[in-house]
C-alpha cells in the first residue's frame, strides 16, 4: 500500500497547499440499530495541495490524501483503516485533467476470522475542475482496476463540491461516488453470483467556524451496496470537530 503513496508525493512540487483532522462521532447505531451495532468515533486526516499555473510540459494538477480511521474495535481500538491518495496531470492547454488515484484498506473484526481487506483499487481517467457562482467542483470519469481475487474492471463517476459563505464562517462541501463492482469477487461466498452491481457512496458535510481554524460540524454518510449487498440505501449522520492548518 505505502508505495504508490510515496510514489504520488515525490511527484507533486504543488505550491498551494491545505491540511486538515477532524474527528467525527458516527451515530448510526442510533439511527439504524438494526443493522449496526455501535456508533464509534472516526478520525479523518487530508492533505490537498493546488498547482498554479506553470509553463512545463507535464502540469501537475491538484494531489489528495485521504486517511481514515475507524475506532469501531474492541474498547475502542482502530476496526477500520483506509486511505486514498490521487494526483492530477495535463500535457495541453485546455484544463482538462487526467487523474491517477489509488485506494485501499483493511477492517479487523471480533471474532477475528472475519476480518477483511478493502481491496486495493487502481484508477485513471479525465478530470475536470471548475468554478460556478462562487462554488468549486471537480467532475471525474475513472477506470477501475479492483484488485479482488477474480479483478474486477469497472467504471466510476466522482464528484466534489464546495463553498463558503461569509467569509467561510459557513462552509458546505462533500463528494460522492457511483461506480459499478462484479457481484462475483472470486471467493467461495460470491462464486455463483454473475454480473455487475452499480453502488452508492455519498458525504455531503456542512461546517461551523468557531475560532481561527477551529470549526465544528456534521457529515451525513450515504451507502448504497457499499457495507452490505441488501438493496438498502443507508444515511448516517456524525457530529464532528475540525482542525485546519
Amino acid at each position: 500500500m505505502k508505495y504508490p503513496v510515496l510514489f504520488m508525493l515525490i511527484c507533486c512540487p504543488c505550491i498551494l497547499f491545505s491540511q486538515s483532522l477532524q474527528l467525527h462521532y458516527d451515530l448510526r447505531h442510533s439511527i439504524d440499530p438494526k443493522h449496526n451495532t455501535q456508533n464509534f468515533p472516526t478520525l479523518y486526516f487530508e492533505y490537498f495541495k493546488q498547482m498554479d499555473s506553470t509553463t512545463s510540459f507535464i502540469k501537475p494538477g491538484s494531489f489528495l490524501i485521504k486517511i481514515e480511521s475507524d475506532m469501531q474495535g474492541t474498547n475502542d481500538n482502530v476496526g477500520k483503516a483506509f486511505i486514498q491518495a490521487s494526483q492530477t496531470f495535463r500535457l495541453w492547454q485546455p484544463k482538462i485533467f487526467i487523474g491517477v488515484q489509488y485506494s485501499g484498506g483493511l477492517g479487523v473484526t471480533d471474532p477475528a476470522q472475519y476480518s477483511y481487506y478493502i481491496n486495493n483499487c487502481f484508477s485513471i481517467g479525465p478530470s475536470y475542475p471548475f468554478q460556478w457562482n462562487g462554488a468549486y467542483f471537480n467532475a471525474q470519469i475513472f477506470y477501475n482496476y479492483n484488485l479482488l481475487k477474480k479483478p474486477s474492471n469497472d467504471v466510476m463517476l466522482s464528484f466534489y463540491w464546495g463553498k463558503g459563505f461569509w467569509n467561510y464562517k459557513v462552509e458546505f462541501a462533500g463528494d460522492f461516488e457511483l461506480y459499478t463492482l462484479n457481484r462475483n469477487h472470486g471467493d467461495d461466498l460470491t462464486k455463483n453470483l454473475h454480473g455487475k452491481m452499480v453502488s452508492f457512496f455519498g458525504e455531503p458535510q456542512v461546517w461551523f467556524k468557531i475560532k481561527g481554524s477551529f470549526s465544528m460540524g456534521s457529515k451525513v454518510i450515504l451507502y448504497y451496496h457499499v457495507i452490505t449487498t441488501e438493496n438498502l440505501f443507508e444515511a448516517y449522520p456524525t457530529i464532528a470537530a475540525r482542525v485546519k492548518f
